[in-house]
């Protein structure tokens, strides 16, 4: 077990450790770097949801914008989830 999670003194705290990952994605204009963080939160009844990823830029800003993000038990899952949305749609920055 971690010990910075007996740092958190009450669950309403949401205390995560932040994990920081970046993926380029190909975009006819040229790459687009995203940066995407992963908090990974105190573990609670519910570790489907331990790990939260958010990419820090939006795709598809011109018809409805869409902010790519992941959740799931694993770092691994949700990092995937996230990139995956990554690629869903394009950047039109």
């Amino acid at each position: 077990m971690k010990e910075w999670i007996y740092a958190q003194r009450d669950p309403s705290e949401r205390l995560a450790q932040l994990h920081f990952f970046a993926v380029t994605k190909k975009e006819p204009g040229g790459d687009v770097e995203f940066v995407i963080t992963v908090k990974e939160y105190v573990p609670s009844k519910d570790e489907s949801m331990a790990f939260f990823a958010q990419a820090d830029k939006q795709t598809n800003q011109k018809t409805a914008p869409f902010t790519p993000t992941g959740w799931g038990s694993t770092l691994l899952k949700a990092l995937s989830e996230c990139v995956q949305a990554v690629h869903k749609f394009p950047y039109e920055g």
